[in-house]
């Protein structure tokens, strides 16, 4: 998951040195979300993680 939001990120910044803004903004958009489902799925991973232990 890491993985595509740098993929996404690296995308986004060439393409911003390259100026096309619709597609720099669009692949900044989607490492965004990424990124945000990345963080969700970790709090919800260490949630379970510390319930396990007790």
């Amino acid at each position: 998951m890491l993985r595509w939001i740098v993929i996404f990120l690296v995308i986004a910044l060439v393409a911003a040195l390259l100026g096309f803004g619709g597609l720099a903004a669009g692949a900044a958009a989607f490492a965004k979300i990424i990124f945000y489902i990345f963080l969700i799925l970790l709090v919800v991973s260490l949630i379970m993680h510390f319930a396990r232990r007790v």
